[in-house]
């Protein structure tokens, strides 16, 4: 593209230099002849003038009293009726300029010129001309190599950034060429860039959800079919494999949550529910756990509370505080639902040390832990609270609460559902 650009530059000067570089040495050429020609005619009327003049004074003319009167290389001829022909200076050879002059006394003056005055002075004038269009050349040849640089090297910039975006590397490089359709590609690039670079990170984030989310409820279902397994009370099969298959469901509501919320977090499907169903359904999932762990979980307060949100969602957001309790928190864990104005409230809360000062509200931030854990839990809980337009909140550090704020749905009342409960 440089060469292409500097060729076809050169080429527009070279042709405008042509076409006025010749008209210009015709006419400077038929100038300099007239000017000589005007010349060797001034030079003879003069001398005719003065021929005249010594006639009439019956002066004394020669070639002698004429050579001081004849400038430069000229050669003049002085013919007087009744007189022999006076020369003055060398009569040139080959081409010459003439001009004749008769005077009023009768006499004739003749002055002649060598041509190659006027090719010398045609010569000088070409030269000038062509050192011009030299430095015309020069000048359209440093012009066109700076333009060819200024529009490739910008080309280049914008291919190898097309090239860093094919092989991974999303970086927008922000870089502007003063070219309105080259910072065009460069914007559209950078646009590109960003939405890969968005793209990118929600797949690694959808893969770190994943395997955080997915590895709790696979531990619980790995625990239901190994209980399975060790036992052979048909009863306590059918029990275990029907909170298996419940597991087993709110797995695949994990997986289209996340895949869901990967595409859009804003697309989600709220619907009005029951939070007690939802919190027993946690509860009998973690209890294993707990007891294992020799804890307990339990839950009391506000009963048959009506919630909007995504039964799914709120499931995992207390499984995740549930899960938050049981590896950085110690005794009992509390399930407890209250009433705050239009909004229903789930409080999570344990016995333990509590949120360590120094993270303090850090604490709902990625890859931010107390201990040797992803740091992610908390940070995927409180973006699928939002998505339901609720919120999930630190009410209290030490001991920790947490409070999962959703908007509430008013039933009408009736007898025990405004009482409290707790259920171990």
């Amino acid at each position: 593209m440089r060469r292409r650009l500097i060729q076809s530059t050169l080429a527009v000067v070279l042709v405008v230099i042509a076409v006025f570089g010749v008209s210009l040495v015709i006419v400077e050429t038929r100038t300099i002849s007239a000017s000589a020609q005007d010349r060797v005619d001034s030079e003879a009327v003069r001398l005719a003038s003065i021929v005249d003049s010594r006639i009439l004074g019956d002066e004394q003319i020669n070639s002698k009293v004429l050579r001081g009167l004849v400038t430069g290389d000229r050669y003049a001829v002085v013919r007087i009726p009744g007189r022999a022909a006076i020369e003055v200076g060398d009569k040139p050879t080959g081409d010459v300029i003439s001009a004749e002059e008769n005077g009023e006394e009768g006499e004739t003056v003749r002055v002649e010129e060598p041509r190659s005055s006027v090719t010398r002075e045609v010569g000088r004038t070409l030269l000038i001309i062509g050192a011009v269009a030299l430095l015309a050349v020069i000048a359209a040849v440093v012009l066109a190599v700076r333009q060819a640089n200024r529009l490739a090297s910008p080309l280049t910039d914008l291919a190898e950034t097309a090239e860093r975006l094919g092989s991974g590397d999303p970086r927008p490089r922000h870089k502007r060429y003063g070219v309105p359709e080259l910072d065009r590609v460069a914007d559209v690039l950078d646009s590109s860039a960003e939405r890969i670079a968005r793209m990118l990170t929600a797949e690694r984030r959808l893969a770190a959800d994943a395997s955080h989310q997915l590895r709790t409820p696979l531990t619980a279902l790995s625990m239901r079919l190994e209980e399975i397994t060790l036992t052979d009370d048909p009863d306590t099969v059918k029990e275990e494999a029907t909170i298996a298959l419940t597991q087993v469901e709110r797995l695949t509501d994990v997986v289209e949550r996340l895949l869901t919320n990967s595409r859009d977090p804003r697309t989600g499907s709220a619907v009005s529910f029951d939070l007690d169903e939802v919190i027993q359904q946690q509860l009998a999932e973690w209890r294993p756990a707990y007891r294992s762990a020799g804890r307990a979980i339990v839950s009391s307060g506000k009963q048959h509370l009506q919630a909007v949100g995504t039964p799914g969602a709120v499931a995992q957001v207390l499984a995740a505080l549930i899960e938050n309790s049981l590896m950085h928190g110690g005794g009992t864990v509390a399930l407890r639902t209250r009433v705050i104005g239009n909004q229903a409230v789930i409080e999570v809360t344990d016995e333990g040390p509590g949120v360590p000062a120094d993270l303090g509200a850090r604490i709902f931030e990625r890859a931010i832990s107390g201990r040797n854990s992803t740091g992610i839990g908390l940070a995927v809980a409180r973006d699928l609270a939002e998505a339901d337009a609720g919120r999930l909140e630190m009410l209290q550090a030490q001991p920790p609460v947490f409070g999962l704020f959703l908007s509430r749905t008013p039933l009408k009342k009736s007898a025990g559902d405004e009482g409290e409960r707790t259920v171990r």
